[in-house]
Formats: structure tokens, C-alpha cells, sequence
């Protein structure tokens, strides 16, 4: 039965983790889905914790076809008690958090059909979410993130209409077309990335009728960067990204 299930591969980068590791690892160890069928990767980089040591505890019990670690540092460090979504600093955090999903990517990447984009702070969603996400048939998709259910949009970089509309205003549609995703949990075909689908470190689409024409991280250029930048190139490619703004999954507070 599972021989004919498709190749799931989890990918989640990591920094500075380790209050999340438990529900992470409980997150997955929960999951329906054939776990034969499913493989792991994660990059650690730049923690100043115990991160990449408490992934390499947990990685061998979850039984999976494969669970790997990669390390790579990238040198950012922010301020000491600077939030990490301070503006000031959001171009470069991005920028390097997109070169951090590229090279997971591109080290992960076998023979899977899919690959499943996990935040490590995503604490609680459905023990069936890939068969849900799946049975939606979609090159690109994703859940709604929320902190508290029924409450607003968490990964604010899901939209529409140029940035009018997030997936609390989107409620009630089973199934809506997105212009930018986020990366908290999204599901894309694995073929879509082999075909040249990457998270663009960089402003991307600056021509594009798709993207937003003003926000934070533009310092006057014009173009999205890493999660919002796959979006844009996903149009260019002809590919379509979709929400499901019914479908919560819980993001750490």
C-alpha cells in the first residue's frame, strides 16, 4: 500500500531552536503519513544554543526512510535583545534565510515527489496535514498560520492583489490563488524546484504586475525576496500558488 505513495521530503532550516525541538519532533512523530514514505532534512546555522546537538539526539527515533543534518553558518547575528523582525534588519535576515532553504534544498533533494516546508516554531497542526495538502492536488500550497485559531494571519507573506489581502480575510473559500506564500508550512512538487523554483535571495520581479509597489524591505528597489520572491517566480514560471485559509495550523507565540 504505501509503495504507491508519493515521496514526502520535510526540509527546515534552524537557528537558535532548541525550546521548539520537543513540539517539532511531536509534530512529526504524529503525522499519518507513511513513514516510509518520508524523509528529513534540516540545516542548522548560526544558533548560539544547543540546536544542532538536540536535532542529532532526536533524528534516528522517528523512524523515518531518511533523517539528515547539515550545518552551515552564515554569519548573521543580530543585536543582542534586538527582535529578529526588527525593519532595520529584515532585508539581510531574508536574504540569508533564503540562501539557508536554496542550500538545504539542494543538498536534501533525491528522488522525492514532494517537498514539505517546515518552520521548526510551528507547534500543532492536523496528524493528517500532508494527506489533506496533497489530496488538494496543487503544484504549490499551503495551510492558514495562526497563533490562536480563528484569530489573524501569523505568516503575514501569504497574499493576494498585491499584498491587499492575507488568508484571515480569505476565510470561509475552500480553496483561493495566492501571488506570494509563506514558508511556515508550504508544499511544493518536487519537480517545480528541479525545474529552477528557488527562494530568491535577492529583490525578484521588479517588472512584475504581481508584487507589492511599496513595503519595508524594498529600500527603494521594487521586486520580494525569499518566500514572497518564490511566489512571484512561480508566476513566471507558469506555475499557480494556493491557500487554504480554512486549513489552521498553530505557530509558537
Amino acid at each position: 500500500m504505501t509503495q504507491n505513495a508519493a515521496k514526502i521530503l520535510i526540509l527546515t532550516p534552524m537557528k537558535s531552536a532548541t525550546q521548539y525541538l520537543d513540539s517539532y519532533f511531536r509534530g512529526l512523530y504524529k503525522l499519518t503519513y507513511p513513514k516510509d514514505r518520508l524523509s528529513l532534512g534540516i540545516l542548522e546555522g548560526d544558533s548560539s544554543d544547543d540546536t544542532c546537538a538536540g536535532v542529532e539526539s532526536r533524528l534516528q527515533s522517528l523512524g523515518l526512510a531518511s533523517a539528515r543534518l547539515w550545518k552551515k553558518d552564515f554569519g548573521l547575528r543580530l543585536p543582542e535583545g534586538v527582535p529578529r523582525h526588527e525593519p532595520v534588519y529584515q532585508f539581510t535576515r531574508r536574504a540569508v534565510l533564503a540562501k539557508a532553504r536554496n542550500h538545504l534544498l539542494f543538498r536534501a533533494l533525491e528522488d522525492e515527489d514532494w517537498v514539505l516546508w517546515l518552520d521548526v516554531d510551528v507547534i500543532d497542526y492536523p496528524q493528517d496535514i500532508i494527506e489533506q495538502l496533497l489530496r488538494i492536488g496543487r503544484d504549490i500550497v499551503q495551510p492558514h498560520c495562526v497563533i490562536k485559531r480563528g484569530g489573524p494571519t501569523f505568516d503575514r507573506n501569504a497574499w493576494k492583489d498585491n499584498g491587499q489581502f492575507h488568508m484571515d480575510q480569505l476565510r470561509g473559500q475552500a480553496l483561493v490563488r495566492l501571488d506570494s506564500v509563506g514558508g511556515t508550512m508550504l508544499l511544493v512538487r518536487a519537480d517545480c524546484h528541479r525545474d529552477g523554483l528557488i527562494f530568491p535571495p535577492y529583490f525578484y520581479g521588479r517588472r512584475s504586475r504581481w508584487i507589492r509597489t511599496e513595503h519595508p524591505l524594498t529600500r527603494g528597489e521594487a521586486g520580494e525576496i525569499e518566500t514572497e520572491g518564490l511566489g512571484i517566480m512561480a508566476k513566471d514560471m507558469g506555475l499557480e500558488c494556493w491557500g487554504l485559509p480554512d486549513l489552521e495550523i498553530l505557530h509558537a507565540k
